[in-house]
């Protein structure tokens, strides 16, 4: 049976990746309590008492504003904890598959951005989770780079939810429509990550590097945020939807940049492993989970 060690177990991603593979694989799920990956001694240790042929990173440092000033536990979180994982697969000869972000770029344009687009972040975070993406690859030749954006699900914080919990309270909200991208189901993801090991496994050893992976269609954050509502009413999870405006950035300022343009270019995974993009309205189809 296949083993997986999956870190960041308790965030949204890492919560789907165990629930998947519970049954289906061996694995060693852990979160910051249980596995430190910014202490390198600790990661070779675990590492090397569980040997798995599969790392999945899904642990980071997300809290995009408070980065900002939190610039050493971004670095050590987002840029030396992958590295020391990666460095220790590389030991035993496992594969890694690391989750990065469109923040990577510096969201302009309205184009899709392509794996080997120019990077330009913007803030410490998306700084911090390049220089991750560097280190990895520097250190492993067998790892999977997996950008994404916009993730929700029923576990975690996330956009929808925060959404959902604000119309109980409020008449009217101000929405962000100058930002577009796409909202990203974190159970797709995992299914996504899950994918690729096995076919890396079964012996797709040319397929290594950077791959983007998001939701369709591309959306504002109003537009987004409208569908929610839309949805909630339908499963009478709402009485009555607030009124939603679309609003500029300028007008919700806030300490980190963010990308106006997150739209990513889904080609090469689709072309390399047949994943299809995340399908986000189907993923809203199931909106009483989220109000748990």
């Amino acid at each position: 049976m296949t083993k997986f060690l999956i870190t960041g177990a308790k965030g949204q991603v890492g919560h789907c990746l165990t629930e998947q593979l519970t049954g289906k694989a061996e694995i060693l799920a852990v979160d910051r309590d249980e596995l430190d990956i910014t202490d390198k001694e600790a990661v070779f240790q675990a590492i090397k008492t569980f040997r798995p042929d599969v790392i999945i990173n899904a642990a980071a440092h997300t809290a995009v504003d408070r980065a900002e000033s939190e610039i050493e536990l971004s670095e050590a979180i987002n840029v030396k904890g992958p590295q020391y994982l990666a460095e220790a697969a590389n030991e035993i000869g496992a594969v890694i598959l690391h989750i990065s972000t469109d923040y990577v770029f510096n969201g302009e344009g309205s184009h899709e951005y392509k794996e080997n687009d120019e990077t330009g972040p913007q803030g410490v975070y998306g700084k911090t989770k390049l220089a991750g993406e560097i280190a990895v690859q520097q250190v492993n030749s067998r790892s999977i780079i997996l950008r994404t954006a916009w993730v929700f699900g029923e576990h975690g914080h996330n956009f929808v939810k925060t959404m959902l919990r604000l119309a109980k309270d409020r008449d009217s909200l101000g929405i962000v429509g100058d930002q577009f991208g796409g909202p990203t189901y974190a159970g797709d993801i995992a299914q996504a990550l899950i994918e690729i090991a096995n076919q890396i496994l079964a012996g797709k050893e040319n397929a290594f590097g950077v791959y983007h992976f998001t939701g369709k269609p591309y959306v504002s954050w109003y537009e987004f945020a409208k569908a929610i509502f839309t949805e909630a009413e339908l499963q009478n999870i709402l009485g009555k939807s607030p009124f939603v405006k679309s609003i500029a950035t300028s007008d919700y300022p806030t300490p980190a940049k963010r990308p106006a343009n997150s739209r990513l270019d889904l080609t090469k995974i689709k072309q390399t492993f047949g994943i299809e993009p995340s399908d986000w309205q189907k993923a809203l189809k199931n909106i009483k989970a989220y109000t748990s």
